[in-house]
């Protein structure tokens, strides 16, 4: 135990050097020349006016988090498609016997020269197989589709929604009809 525990002390040591050696040797090497242009707070291309307190738009965060969602979500479709595609060579019973043994050993996580004939996966089981995917692969985009429906369908990627709902109201305020 003490053995493990030197290995992760050292190992963590190592780490922080090599993170800390490229910062030392860019702080030795590169100029100093500040400048009060240099010093000015930068972001995104436009000088810095007013206080950072202001009210920002929500619709950037929400359209932010919608993408971040279902970008992940659409990346558990890669490793599908991969196991799934191995699966369907698999259901093809003019493939050899070596070859089947290999596919099997891959999708097993095993290795190809350990793996024995009770092991290998027949095309009957395959195909199974297969579409107990493909159906799982049609609810997982069901569900996909019916969150996008729901966003879709509360306004969450219309832009102007909220413009339209301030128009309307800012026009009860003054007493002026505004037609739906």
């Amino acid at each position: 135990m003490p053995d493990l525990v030197g290995h992760f002390l050292l190992f963590g040591l190592v780490a922080i050097a090599f993170l800390m050696l490229p910062l030392l040797i860019g702080r030795l090497v590169r100029p100093k020349l500040p400048t009060p242009e240099k010093d000015a707070i930068y972001e995104c291309g436009e000088p810095a006016i007013g206080s950072s307190y202001i009210q920002f738009d929500l619709r950037f965060y929400v359209v932010a988090l919608l993408f971040i969602i279902f970008d992940v979500e659409i990346a558990f479709f890669f490793p599908w498609a991969s196991v799934y595609g191995s699966t369907m060579q698999l259901a093809d019973t003019r493939i050899s016997q070596e070859a089947r043994s290999e596919l099997s050993a891959r999708l097993l996580s095993l290795d190809p020269s350990t793996i024995t004939d009770a092991q290998v996966i027949t095309a009957d089981t395959a195909l199974k197989l297969g579409w107990i995917s493909l159906a799982d692969i049609l609810v997982f985009f069901g569900v996909l589709l019916v969150g996008f429906a729901y966003v879709w369908k509360r306004g969450d990627l219309d832009w102007i929604r909220a413009l339209t709902k301030k128009s309307m109201q800012a026009g009860d305020q003054t007493g002026v009809l505004v037609r739906k």
